[in-house]
This record gives structure tokens, sequence and C-alpha cells, in this order.
């Protein structure tokens, strides 16, 4: 198998996904461009120089339909011979594009690709494109299906995590975010958003609320406690599948959960060959890739398995991994995973995650591989595991190590 190695990693900050965010003029098209051409442009790729460009997307209709990955090519400054291929596993779409890329390199189908994906979730709302597994009686009844928010607070029943436990981990990850950017720990990555003038129009991620605490986010209402227990009724479907548990306790509300957003990332991967022929210094290797499927009701438990089976298919331990990177989706699903392993909070997430600056679905996973691999760098560690929970029960990660 050839090596895959990551030669950069780039995206935008992430605007607030509403009509008054400041990214809600541009369209997935044009910001997938903006980031294509920072790509081309640090890396001074001319020609057919990769072999595809992977873009993953959530909710595939309107602007982000049609295969936007090719049209993102055509609208860009890249080569018109580099094909494009939309991808979609939901919250780790991102990650997968990335993982495919990393894949097809080590299989020799290429010697280089684009990878990453977008989500203007304030332009395209989430659940737009009326998927089956929510819409389909025939398979929601059969799979037990609930809303993302009843299964998150499934998970804080059956595993014992209190309000509290979830509001100190958003408060943390509020703290460390606005920490972060004080510091200059994005700065490597971060392309500025600008108008057509080329004027910027976003150059900070614009959801984060520094001034979070625990007093704040105490007077929230939990915000799926009403259609669990009343209109329309999903704690009753979550009790038929587990009787166990007496009652659904609804901890999870706007604070402590992923903020909705819009955001685009990228990440260049290549062979050692392409490296050379580009004048470019690899950052990381790409050591291992898993998916997972898991139980589609609670469904957002899969860090913890496609973890276990990245480890085992590699050989290591998770004490062999010096930083972790997992999606902060809702609270419950990094409290499950920190408690799954044992890891200390101190090697997660160490700059904040998407309960401060917000989940683009699509581009999430690119994005937290890139954050990964510049902490990676920032604090001299050498090997790093990112993660993500994904709707309908699925689990994605990558393990990656340092150069």
């Amino acid at each position: 198998m050839t090596d895959a190695y990551i030669y950069d990693a780039l995206r935008s900050p992430r605007g607030k996904g509403r009509k008054d965010g400041a990214l809600h003029e541009v369209t997935s098209l044009r910001l997938s461009a903006q980031i294509l051409n920072a790509v081309k442009d640090r890396n001074g790729l001319e020609g057919h120089a990769v072999e595809d460009v992977i873009w993953g997307n959530v909710t595939q209709v309107g602007e982000q339909g049609g295969c936007l990955a090719r049209s993102a090519v055509l609208a860009s400054d890249l080569d018109q011979r580099i094909p494009g291929l939309s991808i979609n596993r939901f919250c780790a779409s991102g990650m997968e594009a990335v993982n495919l890329a990393a894949n097809q390199v080590r299989g020799g189908a290429g010697r280089a690709y684009i990878a990453g994906g977008v989500e203007m979730m304030g332009r395209v709302p989430m659940g737009s494109d009326g998927a089956a597994i929510a819409v389909d009686p025939s398979l929601a009844m059969e799979s037990y299906f609930v809303p993302q928010g009843i299964s998150a607070d499934i998970i804080a029943t059956e595993y014992g995590f209190s309000r509290d436990d979830a509001d100190a981990l958003a408060v943390e990850s509020q703290k460390r975010a606005a920490a972060a950017w004080e510091d200059g720990r994005f700065d490597k990555s971060i392309v500025a958003v600008r108008d057509i003038n080329g004027l910027p129009i976003l150059e900070r991620d614009e959801y984060m609320r520094p001034g979070t605490d625990m007093q704040s986010l105490g007077g929230l209402k939990p915000a799926f406690k009403d259609m669990g227990e009343t209109m329309p009724g999903f704690d009753a479907v979550a009790l038929m599948k587990y009787p166990h548990l007496e009652r659904i306790n609804h901890i999870h509300h706007a604070g402590n959960s992923s903020g909705i957003v819009d955001g685009a990332a990228a990440v260049l991967i290549g062979n050692k060959a392409f490296g050379e022929a580009h004048g470019l210094t690899p950052r990381a290797r790409i050591r291992a890739t898993a998916k997972i499927g898991t139980d589609p009701t609670i469904m957002l438990t899969g860090p913890v398995p496609v973890t276990e089976k990245i480890l085992k298919d590699s050989g290591m331990a998770i004490s062999d991994i010096d930083l972790v990177e997992v999606n902060e989706a809702f609270a419950s699903v990094v409290l499950r995973f920190m408690q799954a392993f044992d890891v200390d909070h101190d090697r997660v997430n160490v700059n904040g995650g998407a309960i401060a600056m917000g989940h683009p679905l699509g581009a999430t996973g690119a994005i937290i591989i890139g954050t990964l691999l510049d902490e990676l760098e920032r604090s001299g560690k050498g090997v790093g595991l990112a993660t993500l929970c994904i709707a309908s029960g699925m689990g994605a990660a990558t393990i990656i190590e340092r150069l």
C-alpha cells in the first residue's frame, strides 16, 4: 500500500446559519469555489494536478444538489479536467471524503485528491431533503426513529449524564474556543470569505459566545422535552425500544448542542511522488480510517465502536493517541466517549468544538481533521484521532500521524 499524506488543510470561518448570518449571501457553490481556489493557490496546483475533488454535503437539494462537487470545480480556478464527486454520510460527509481520498491514494488510484465539504445551513435548511429514515413510515417505525436531540437525551439517560455535566462541557468548549482564537491557533487554516469585490465578509468564527457560564445556560429550556413528552411523543418510541429506562431525562438545549452554521473545508491529500512533483512537504500521514453502523435509535454512540474498530484494526490502544477530536454534536456524545475510554478531557477537543463554533454538517469532518493536525503541530505531539457520530446510527474515524 502507498502512504497517503496530508499536504494542506484549510477552512472558512463558520458563520451563523441564519438570515442575519455573515455568510447568508454566499451560496454553497461560491463558498466551495473559494476554498478550492485557496488550496490551489497556496499549493501551486496547475493543470490536472489532482485526480478528483471529493466533496461532502448532507442536504443535497436546491443549490447543494446536482453534484455540487463538479459545479464547484467549474466555478473555481481549477482545471476543468478535474472531475468532482459529491458524497453524503450525514455528519461525517467531510471526513468520509477525506478517508475515501486517502484510501484511493493508498490503493494507487491517482496521486492526489482535494477532499472536504460544505454546508450552508442558513440557506438550505437541515431536513429539507425529506430523508426516508424520517418520513417513510415503513422504515421510520421499523427502526424506531427519533430525532437526534432525543437520541442525545437517550444517551444522557442511559449513561448517567446530568444537565450540569452537559452544561459544564459546553462552558469549557466556549472557553477553549475563545482562547484558541485569541492565541491564533486557527490562523494557519482559516481562509477569509470575500465578496465579489474582494472585501472580507467573515474572518472569524461567528457563532461563539465566550461569555457563556453555568448561570446563563441554566436559564435555557430543554430543547427536546416537548417533542419527547407531548407532541409528537418521541419518548414513547424510545421507551418501546429501551424498556429498561423509566423515562428520558431531557438535558440538551441550544447552549450544550452544536450550533447551526455555514462553512466549508478542504484537505489536500497525496502520495510521496505528488509532493515531490509540486515541491510540497507532507504535514501528516493518514494511518487509518474506519466506519461502522450502530443502533439507529440511540444513533449518536458511533464514536465509541468506530474508535474500538480503528484501534483494533491498527493494532493500537487508546493510550497511543495523543489528541482526540470528537465532534460536539451534543454534549452527551463527548461525555460518553470520554467515559467509555476513560480519557481525560485535557486530551479531547483542546481548542473547543462544535458547541462553541458550530457544526456545518457536510464540512465538519474535514474541519476537525484540520484542527487536529494544526494542534499536533503546535503542541509537538505525534498521533491524533478524529471521530464523529452520524445520523441514523453510524460512526467514522481517522487516525493521523504528524510528520
